[in-house]
C-alpha cells in the first residue's frame, strides 16, 4: 500500500494535476446536467458515466505512452490519418441523421469519426511542421499541409456538416499561423476562402443551412421554426438567473421545450438548472483546461509539442466559443457539442486521447 501511495505521488508531480482535475470536475458537470434533465435511471445519463470511466482511462494510460513516437515515426501517423479519412467516407454508407450522414451506425452503437478526423488533424500538422517549421516561408509546404487539410475537409462539408467543418478549419488555420506562416500567404488563404465560402453559400450550402445562418438574426421571424431553437434556448438560460432553478427543475428542458438539451444546447440546459453561478464555474475550468493545455506547449522543448498543444487548444476553444455563441444566439445553429458538458462519447474520447498526448508531452518534455 505504501508502495502504491507513492507510485501515485510520483505520477501526480509528473503530470499536470490542475489539468486532470478541471477535466475530472467539468466531466462529472457534464453527468450532472444530464442526470438533472434525464433521471439518474436513464440510459443517457449511464452511458455518459461509461464514457467518461472510459475517457480517463485512456487519458491516463496515453500519458504513459512517449509521445515522441508520433513525433518521430511518419507511418504510424499517416496510417491513422488515412484510417479517419477512411471512415469518414463511411459515413456516405451510413443511416442518415437529420439530413446529415456524420455517424456510423452498428446496431445501438453510433460512431462520429469526424472527431477522431479532427484529432488527426492536429497530429498531422504538428509532425508536419515541427520538421519543416524554419522553411515555412516556402509556400510549397502550405499547399501539402492544405492537401492533408482538403481531403477530410471535403468530406465533412459535403455530410453537410457545417458545424466540424468550421472547426477544421479553425484548428488547421490556427497552426499554420502557430508555425508563422506570413502575412503574405496568410491574406492569400483568407481570400480563398472568402471567395470559397461565397460560392459555397450560392452553390453548396442546403436551404435549411442558409435558414439557420440567417435566423439567428431575427429568430422572431419564424418563432415556431427556424427560430424556435434560439428562441427555447434563450428561454431556459433567462429563467436561471443567478442560482437557476435548482437540479433537475429545468422547465424547458425536462418537458421537451428545449431540443437536444443533452447535446446541441447543453449549455443552456446547465444554465436553466445552476444559473450564471453554475455555467461561470464551468467556464472558469474550461479556462483553466486551455490556459494548462497552452502553459504545457509553452515549457515544452519539442515543436512538435509546442503545435499540439496550439491544436488541441483551438479545438477545445473552438467547440466551447461556438457552442455557447449559439445558445446565447450570438451565432447561427450549428449542431456542435459543448466540450465536456454535452452527451456523447466520440467527442469526449477524442479530447481524453489528446490529453492523454499532451499529457505524455509533459512528462516526456
Amino acid at each position: 500500500m505504501a508502495n502504491f501511495s507513492k507510485n501515485i505521488r510520483s505520477y501526480f508531480r509528473e503530470v499536470d494535476t490542475p489539468l486532470f482535475i478541471a477535466v475530472v470536475a467539468i466531466s462529472l458537470l457534464g453527468a450532472l446536467n444530464l442526470w438533472g434533465i434525464a433521471g439518474a435511471d436513464s440510459l443517457l445519463f449511464k452511458k455518459q458515466l461509461v464514457f467518461i470511466a472510459i475517457g480517463l482511462t485512456v487519458m491516463l494510460a496515453l500519458s504513459f505512452f512517449n509521445y515522441r513516437y508520433l513525433k518521430n515515426y511518419s507511418l504510424p501517423v499517416l496510417g491513422f490519418y488515412f484510417v479517419s479519412v477512411f471512415l469518414l467516407l463511411l459515413t456516405f454508407y451510413s443511416q442518415s441523421v437529420r439530413g446529415v450522414n456524420s455517424w456510423i451506425i452498428l446496431g445501438s452503437l453510433t460512431f462520429e469519426p469526424v472527431e477522431l478526423a479532427k484529432l488527426m488533424l492536429i497530429v498531422l500538422m504538428a509532425k508536419y511542421f515541427s520538421q519543416r517549421h524554419v522553411h515555412i516561408n516556402d509556400f510549397r509546404h502550405i499547399v501539402v499541409a492544405g492537401i492533408y487539410f482538403s481531403l477530410p475537409f471535403a468530406i465533412i462539408f459535403l455530410q453537410p456538416d457545417l458545424g466540424s467543418s468550421i472547426i477544421f478549419l479553425a484548428i488547421w488555420l490556427g497552426m499554420l499561423m502557430a508555425a508563422g506562416i506570413n502575412k503574405r500567404h496568410l491574406f492569400l488563404l483568407v481570400s480563398v476562402g472568402v471567395l470559397v465560402g461565397y460560392t459555397a453559400w450560392l452553390f453548396a450550402l442546403q436551404p435549411y443551412q442558409k435558414t439557420r445562418i440567417t435566423s439567428f438574426l431575427d429568430p422572431y421571424n419564424d418563432p415556431k421554426g427556424s427560430g424556435y431553437n434560439i428562441i427555447q434556448s434563450k428561454i431556459a438560460i433567462g429563467s436561471g438567473y443567478f442560482f437557476g432553478n435548482g437540479f433537475g427543475q429545468g422547465s424547458q428542458s425536462k418537458h421537451g421545450f428545449l431540443p437536444e438539451p443533452h447535446n446541441d444546447f447543453a449549455f443552456a440546459a446547465f444554465t436553466e438548472q445552476f444559473g450564471l453561478m453554475g455555467i461561470s464555474a464551468v467556464m472558469v475550468m474550461v479556462l483553466i483546461i486551455i490556459s494548462r493545455i497552452l502553459y504545457i506547449g509553452s515549457r515544452v522543448i519539442s515543436n512538435f509539442g509546442k503545435l499540439f498543444s496550439i491544436g488541441l487548444a483551438v479545438f477545445i476553444g473552438s467547440h466551447v466559443f461556438i457552442s455557447a455563441g449559439v445558445n446565447i444566439g450570438l451565432l447561427p445553429v450549428t449542431g456542435l457539442s459543448f466540450s465536456f458538458l454535452s452527451y456523447g462519447g466520440s467527442h469526449l474520447l477524442s479530447l481524453m486521447v489528446g490529453l492523454g498526448i499532451l499529457q505524455s508531452i509533459k512528462r516526456y518534455g
